[in-house]
């Protein structure tokens, strides 16, 4: 059951590799939006083709009346901390429990 026990752990602590990873990546975008970055730039282009799909979304369904304000990267940057708190520590709950 061991085994089990350390493939179920393993897969929390990838998950929340990715999710900081993913995290550091929407902030880099919200950095981005404060200055103008060459667009043909491969590292801004890369940037925005792995957040875009994420936060176009988010992006029409807030209501920004007026504001000008692009609040999607805190929607996602919630939604981030959100799973890390719930299905990380659930997956390492889990893994503590079949042992």
């Amino acid at each position: 059951m061991f085994l089990l026990s350390n493939l179920v752990l393993a897969l929390a602590r990838l998950v929340n590799l990715v999710l900081i990873a993913y995290m550091w990546i929407v902030i880099a975008r919200a950095v981005l939006s404060w200055v103008n970055p060459d667009p043909y730039n491969p590292l801004v282009r890369f940037i925005h083709r792995v957040t875009e799909p994420v936060l176009r979304p988010i992006r029409h369904r807030l209501p920004t009346v007026g504001m000008g304000l692009d609040l999607s990267p805190l929607v996602v940057l919630l939604g981030i901390w959100f799973l890390q708190w719930f299905l990380v520590e659930s997956l390492r709950d889990l893994a503590v429990s079949l042992r």
